[in-house]
């Protein structure tokens, strides 16, 4: 089977929740171009603060709910809140709505995707070599708990005429279990000599259904026979 198609999307609704939460039949074209322009302007404006995620909620056609997960808060907050508060403003003169920003810390990066694979990228710029980059920060991720991970690079690697890619696996990334918690991350890395596509895959664990007794929450585990 054709490994196609993104890890996330394949699990939306089922273990995996929407970033953007709103039905609008007929602004749903204008909303989609907002919500990407939203998400391009906060990743542009904090580039440094490790964002994993931006969710984005609009409970009336005038507000807009923003809530960005970093790794790094104090960047995005500022001294005394000030940072947030010019860029709330900003945003509201951009969209010309209500704009609500709340924080949210990530409280295990070296388990998120998108901040891993942005490492990754900030190495191969640096002219770290890609299999040294790529195997440390692996080994890393499978030191902090994660029960697998998979790490594509791809593009002239090391300055090389001719594209290729590499890819490390660790542990076990079974993409095809639905019930399977894994999180995906893609980035580009802007090398002197071409763009390094870079993709990373990191499984945490399973989604296990709960038992009896948990669903009752009486602590009696029914007998089988």
């Amino acid at each position: 089977m054709g490994q196609k198609i993104n890890p996330l999307g394949f699990r939306l609704g089922i273990t995996q929740k929407w970033k953007s939460n709103w039905f609008n039949e007929k602004l749903a074209q204008d909303y989609l171009q907002e919500d990407r322009k939203v998400r391009q302007w906060i990743r542009d404006r904090y580039r440094g603060a490790g964002i994993a995620d931006v969710l984005i909620e609009r409970p009336a056609e005038d507000r807009l709910s923003v809530v960005i997960r970093t790794a790094r808060p104090g960047i995005i907050i500022g001294k005394g809140g000030q940072e947030i508060d010019e860029f709330q403003k900003e945003l509201e003169s951009r969209t010309k709505r209500s704009v609500k920003i709340s924080i949210k810390e990530v409280d295990a990066p070296d388990l998120e995707g998108t901040l891993v694979a942005e490492e990754i990228a900030y190495r191969l710029e640096n002219r770290f070599p890609v299999q040294r980059a790529i195997k440390e920060v692996s080994q890393r991720v499978m030191e902090r708990g994660a029960k697998g991970i998979k790490i594509r690079c791809s593009g002239r690697l090391g300055g090389a005429e001719i594209a290729r890619s590499i890819e490390v696996k660790l542990g076990r990334v079974p993409l095809q279990t639905i019930r399977a918690d894994i999180d995906y991350g893609f980035r580009e890395a802007w090398t002197k000599t071409g763009h390094i596509g870079i993709k990373v895959w990191i499984f945490r664990g399973e989604f296990l259904p709960m038992r009896a007794s948990e669903k009752r929450g009486d602590g009696h585990v029914p007998s089988v026979s």
